[in-house]
């Protein structure tokens, strides 16, 4: 018999080794699977980039004829539907596996317990619910898309010593250092597609794509919030989004809090104006999404298959998100940088994280810190 410090182990190395591909997946889960024989590891595997083939099957064929009599920890349900490859609870039952430990049970109508109905059928051990809380937070991004229909939402900002985020008619400011910066760009290659407002685009002008050596291919789709249709066709967005695409979001101005006009409706701006800038950002490759609400919105990228969101940039973005209730992360990173006289207040501290959010890590990159918070799924 296995004991619990060692299926925690076992388990624990199946969430680590689910995150290689954390991103990658398209609209499947990124799921980790450790088989284990006489107390040892015999094979590992990940869900393949593109979403198939999934990671029981990879293992099992790995392990061979070994899987006999093995015990396989998998970070979700197998899954018991069938698409273009047989079901993963029929793969384990055929090579033979004797037990099988599970984190999470699987919320898409199509699995959801018959995964483990197959397995039990076949006279298979099934344990469920071990490290779920651990996989629950790996697979965060999935399962909020399943049961949610709207993708993760990661809300980060970096914060300075005096509490600022950045400083008026400036543009981009350097707050945290060089190994925070990578951090954030390692975020954004796991990430589906990332978000700003249309003030942060105009004055800091941000590429928000991953520039990693090898990574940025990986960078996420860019969405700004602008709903009169404001982003400069000379903007770095602009000009690259045929090779990276962009999202121009026009939301209701009722559905964005405590708005402001824009300049869009000052005096002199016509609604002929604001078509003739819409059919502009289309013709440079900019795709325009209507929505009457940021939740309209999520369910839009949702369905579309994106799992995690990045909200990046601006206080009004971050407050809006908020204030709608739609954070499901909350990443602070703090510096010791002071910004000083012409500072932009952060619109969310420590001090204000609200109650349903619980600190589950603490890490340095160098002389910032960042600060994680993630209220339960």
């Amino acid at each position: 018999m296995t004991s619990r410090a060692d299926d925690e182990k076992f388990m624990a190395r199946a969430i680590e080794v689910s995150l290689r591909h954390q991103g990658q997946t398209q609209t499947n889960p990124s799921v980790g699977c450790v088989l284990v024989k006489d107390g040892k590891i015999i094979a590992e595997a990940v869900t393949a980039i593109g979403g198939r083939p999934h990671a029981e099957r990879q293992a099992l064929e790995i392990a061979g004829e070994a899987a006999r009599g093995a015990t396989a920890y998998v970070t979700l349900e197998p899954c018991s539907h069938w698409g273009k490859t047989p079901p993963c609870a029929n793969a384990l039952v055929e090579y033979g596996v004797a037990r099988v430990v599970v984190a999470v049970d699987d919320p898409d109508e199509r699995v959801s317990g018959r995964g483990y109905s197959i397995l039990r059928e076949a006279g298979i051990v099934v344990e469920t619910g071990l490290l779920r809380e651990q996989g629950k937070r790996a697979l965060a991004g999935y399962l909020t898309r399943q049961v949610k229909k709207r993708p993760h939402v990661i809300l980060k900002l970096a914060i300075s010593a005096d509490g600022m985020i950045g400083r008026q008619g400036e543009g981009q400011v350097a707050i945290t250092g060089p190994q925070a910066r990578h951090a954030v760009h390692e975020l954004r290659a796991r990430c589906d597609c990332i978000l700003v407002g249309i003030r942060t685009a105009i004055a800091d002008d941000p590429e928000l794509t991953v520039r990693i050596a090898g990574l940025e291919d990986r960078s996420p789709v860019r969405i700004v919030l602008d709903r009169k249709f404001e982003l400069p066709l000379t903007s770095k967005l602009v000009d690259s989004a045929r090779e990276v695409p962009v999202i121009v979001a026009a939301l209701s101005p009722s559905a964005l809090p405590g708005i402001l006009p824009s300049r869009g409706e000052m005096p002199g701006r016509s609604e002929g104006g604001s078509h003739d800038r819409r059919q502009q950002l289309t013709d440079a490759g900019v795709e325009i999404l209507q929505a009457p609400t940021l939740e309209n919105l999520l369910h839009i990228l949702a369905e579309r298959g994106m799992s995690e969101l990045l909200v990046e940039g601006g206080a009004f973005a971050a407050k809006s998100f908020l204030e709608a209730d739609l954070v499901d992360r909350i990443m602070l990173f703090e510096s010791p940088v002071v910004v000083g006289e012409g500072g932009i207040e952060t619109p969310l501290s420590r001090a204000d994280i609200p109650g349903d959010y619980v600190l589950v890590s603490e890490t340095a990159y160098g002389p910032d810190r960042c600060f994680d918070y993630e209220r339960p799924l």
